[in-house]
């Protein structure tokens, strides 16, 4: 990846106030793959970040080296969090990326505080921490490492190609904690990939993911995510994916129909108004009580991906451990000072 021409130009001091630093570069430059992004470059005060208790994820804490995502996703969840910065939820967050330099060794301090007690940590549920700009950044290598380093249990979420980048650290990891793996793919069709995740790798491609990783020993889900509502719900093509899936060895299968919060909602209904228009009904209608499709549908996906996998001879995920890779136990010597483990 080639950055020429990268401009380096200090904030504004409205963008001082904006991230609440004193220490804000905004980047731009003019290559064709990164035209017309923005990149705000900020030192961030703490890294690691507490789950709201009213949320439905499984894990605690998680770590987010980057704000806004050259994915465009055009149904992605987290574009409410750009308004928090009064940043445009739409193209704003597509192109205005947040990014905090200083991830790394802000994490390791955070890790060996007497306070931390090695809880699991969760990335790429915000953002995707393999977007494109981590190729420039290159911030995960260091987040990584010092994961590693405290033997800390951690798991990771990505459409991203660029983690295979990072296999041997992962490898490496895997050995000392439980990693968990999972690549997001919700449907292999061209045409609906091109339009909804236009800045993502093809499905393809991240299946290949999923498929190296597990030739290296690393367990690898896949969260179908999102099942599209009319766009890609139907029999065939669950069938389609699922079979995919399975074939790049994926450990597990997870379904998750689209879910439209505010700030994504709006983004999303605008480009189905321009893409779909004679769908703008049947969505309104299927989300008139709230961010989530109605219960029954998404029994009835669930039910049918379930059953896919069971075809195709994989399971559901289950909300166990990560996969650890078993260490070569050595001969213990006969006398000396015990050995005490980092946590």
């Amino acid at each position: 990846m080639r950055w020429d021409h990268l401009g380096d130009t200090p904030a504004a001091p409205a963008d001082i106030s904006l991230f609440g630093t004193d220490a804000v570069t905004t980047r731009t430059f003019d290559t064709p793959e990164f035209r017309g992004i923005t990149f705000h470059e900020v030192r961030a005060r703490s890294i690691l970040n507490r789950v709201p208790g009213a949320s439905r994820m499984p894990f605690e804490w998680t770590v987010n080296p980057y704000r806004g995502c050259t994915h465009a996703c055009v149904y992605c969840f987290a574009r409410k969090t750009h308004s928090y910065l009064d940043l445009d939820t739409g193209l704003g967050f597509d192109s205005q990326i947040v990014v905090k330099i200083n991830a790394p060794e802000l994490l390791a301090r955070q890790l060996a505080s007497p306070r931390w007690q090695g809880a699991h940590v969760a990335m790429g549920t915000n953002v995707d921490c393999y977007q494109r700009a981590e190729g420039r950044y290159r911030l995960m290598p260091g987040i990584l490492t010092a994961l590693r380093d405290r033997a800390n249990p951690f798991s990771i979420l990505t459409k991203g190609t660029l983690i295979l980048r990072d296999l041997e650290l992962l490898t490496q990891a895997a050995r000392v904690t439980e990693v968990g793996i999972s690549v997001s793919v919700g449907f292999t069709d061209q045409e609906l990939w091109r339009t909804v995740e236009p800045g993502t790798p093809s499905p393809r491609r991240r299946l290949d993911v999923v498929r190296t990783l597990d030739e290296h020993g690393i367990d690898c889900g896949v969260l179908m995510a999102p099942v599209v509502p009319f766009l890609g719900d139907r029999p065939e093509q669950l069938r389609a994916t699922v079979r995919a899936i399975a074939e790049a060895g994926a450990s597990s299968v997870t379904p998750l129909v689209l879910h439209l919060r505010p700030g994504a909602r709006e983004w999303f209904m605008t480009w189905l108004r321009a893409h779909h228009p004679g769908l703008v009904p049947r969505y309104e209608r299927m989300y008139a009580g709230g961010a989530y499709a109605p219960t029954w549908y998404q029994r009835r996906i669930t039910r049918q991906v379930h059953e896919l996998a069971a075809e195709f001879g994989i399971g559901p995920a289950h909300r166990g451990p990560g996969r650890r890779i078993p260490v070569p136990e050595e001969p213990s010597p006969t006398a000396g000072p015990e050995q005490l483990t980092l946590l």
